[in-house]
């Protein structure tokens, strides 16, 4: 018996619930954005700051993301849209497909800090805590490309070779091709635990943990992006993708350079509010302190201090008045 000597590709990107439509590329777009800031909530939290924080800032970050992503494809690739034969109203089906992550860094973080702003925190704080589940939520996103058979890479006989169905109209030939989708995501998800080792070690605080995913991102990117055969613009015989990935990596490490030197360590609050309602604030040697051990331990030490004031209150009363009274005895008694 033969072994599948490829991986297979969806026959089709939409499955049906009933009467109900569910597309592949979007379910995942979905299910990673969930995994983000589920797990970026968590790491929030650990650092001090409140519950629901992540999500209600989410709420900016993911609709600016989104569009910035589908910005970024159509600029890039507007003659998929707007050159002779081609519908300009495709652009807005985000569900074919066509999200650029550069698009969506940029414009979510211009979200996420107008959320910030909201809520009076940090936006490095806030992007540090983040940034893993944005790596596993990228991970979980390639696999929209799978289901669509998009963005794969050169042909090739390799046993885990991702096969394409063939399609004039998708533009596709049919073969089996290097999976640039699956070769991304677990890329990805090696950054994000990456960055959990590093933050752990190293206390990485003001934006530093999240430009660690930034340039760690880039590398892996530089060199799938050398594998893809989809059409793409083309700057001094490379990919636009490529120096893109190599100006964002500079600038990543650049940043990580000069924040160490200017603001070392992490910060001791990443939520004002949360202090003020009694969580432990985050600190430069643990940042995984549970919530509450702070107002525990302070509460403690009032208690020891007003033990003693009022010991000291007693005693000092009690001579005072001894005091008094003797002074007072010989009048009593001439």
């Amino acid at each position: 018996m033969d072994l599948l000597a490829y991986i297979p590709s969806p026959s089709s990107g939409v499955i049906y619930l009933g009467p109900v439509p569910l597309r592949g590329y979007a379910f995942c777009i979905i299910i990673g954005v969930f995994v983000a800031v589920w797990y970026g909530g968590r790491r929030w939290v650990a650092r001090g700051g409140r519950v629901g924080t992540v999500a209600d800032i989410a709420v900016w970050a993911v609709p600016f993301g989104l569009v910035g992503g589908r910005l970024y494809h159509v600029i890039t690739d507007y003659e998929l849209y707007f050159t002779d034969g081609r519908d300009w109203v495709d652009a807005f089906k985000i569900w074919q497909g066509g999200l650029g992550i550069w698009g969506a860094i940029a414009l979510g973080a211009l979200g996420a800090w107008i959320g910030c702003r909201r809520r009076g925190i940090p936006l490095p704080a806030y992007a540090d805590a983040i940034a893993p589940g944005i790596a596993f939520a990228q991970a979980i996103g390639r696999w929209g490309n799978w289901f669509n058979q998009e963005l794969y890479g050169k042909a090739t006989t390799l046993p885990w070779a991702l096969k394409i169905d063939g399609g004039a109209d998708a533009g596709r030939v049919a073969g089996t091709y290097h999976p640039t989708f699956l070769y991304e995501s677990l890329w990805c998800v090696g950054v994000a635990v990456l960055v959990i080792w590093a933050d752990r070690r190293f206390k990485l605080g003001h934006g530093r943990a999240f430009a660690l995913y930034v340039a760690a991102y880039t590398v892996g990117r530089f060199w799938i992006e050398y594998l893809r055969v989809d059409d793409a613009h083309h700057v001094l015989g490379l990919r636009l993708n490529n120096w893109t990935s190599v100006v964002v990596f500079l600038a990543a490490v650049a940043y990580l350079v000069v924040s160490a030197k200017r603001a070392p360590g992490r910060e001791e609050v990443v939520e004002p509010a949360a202090v003020e309602d009694g969580a432990a604030p985050a600190t430069g040697t643990s940042g995984d302190a549970p919530a509450g051990s702070a107002a525990k331990n302070d509460g403690a030490v009032k208690s020891d201090g007003a033990a003693e004031s009022d010991g000291a209150v007693k005693s000092g009363g009690a001579d005072e008045a001894g005091a008094v009274a003797a002074e007072a005895e010989p009048t009593k008694n001439p």
